[in-house]
């Protein structure tokens, strides 16, 4: 059976953002089209940041998918290590505040930015 790699930005039991990766199953579908169960969604934007936009540390306020269209994203964490991603590529964001935590820009959450001189086009996609 084949599988989908799901990059994950998540907040760890410290509080602070990290990245893991998932497998999810494509059981379903035909060899040539192989599909995952289907998930729900809520409602999806689209978002251009132009060239030399950065965020400063934040969490993300609703689990959601962020899906490169165009352009090259990097996030950065708390602990100095980023990764890049380029078009076609994704993660799912869950990089929440604790339950109960008011936000500390030294512990909670990640940066995005746009890199190269192409904007930044993305989709996010809520969970």
């Amino acid at each position: 059976m084949s599988h989908f790699t799901k990059v994950v930005l998540f907040t760890d039991v410290d509080g602070r953002a990290k990245f893991r990766e998932e497998s999810i199953a494509l059981a379903r579908g035909t060899p040539q089209a192989r599909l995952t169960a289907l998930f729900a969604s809520g409602g999806y934007q689209l978002r251009q940041s132009p060239v030399g936009f950065r965020s400063h540390f934040h969490c993300t306020t609703t689990p959601q998918w962020v899906f490169i269209l165009g352009g090259q994203m990097e996030i950065g964490l708390q602990d100095g290590s980023s990764r890049v991603f380029a078009p076609g590529q994704h993660f799912y964001s869950i990089d929440l505040l604790p339950q109960g935590a008011l936000f500390d820009p030294a512990v909670h959450g990640h940066w995005s930015r746009q890199l190269g001189d192409e904007p930044l086009s993305t989709l996010f996609l809520r969970g």
